[in-house]
């Protein structure tokens, strides 16, 4: 399994950005994929998760009506649209796929490399 993420970048302030993440080699139809993000200094924290089967969603509190996951089965690719961005979003960001949809981390088996947002004031 591979999940090799893109999109970040910098960006100022109440700007967007959208984060894609490729997905390969699952077995199973049925899976999910999470978004998560460490900050320097900060535990990983979860964002998002999206279930490939029906499409369920879950957003962390601190993104919720700013950030929308997304899935294209088609391409199996996960997106996630992150609007009004805020200095506190700077951070590593990473995809990770499993089969229990949660935005707990540690349930996930794979996992991208991440890549990098940075949102200035």
């Amino acid at each position: 399994v591979q999940l090799v993420e893109s999109g970040g970048g910098s960006v100022q302030a109440g700007g967007s950005l959208r984060l894609s993440c490729a997905v390969s080699g699952f077995v199973y139809d049925d899976y999910a994929i999470g978004w998560f993000r460490q900050a320097p200094g900060k535990e990983r924290e979860g964002v998002s998760c999206i279930s490939s089967r029906d499409g369920s969603t879950y957003y962390a509190d601190s993104v919720k009506g700013r950030f929308t996951i997304s899935i294209d089965n088609a391409k199996n690719t996960v997106y996630l649209q992150m609007n009004s961005l805020k200095p506190e979003d700077t951070a590593d960001y990473y995809c990770a796929g499993g089969v229990f949809f949660t935005i707990l981390p540690g349930p996930y088996d794979y996992w991208g490399q991440g890549t990098q947002v940075t949102v200035s004031s």
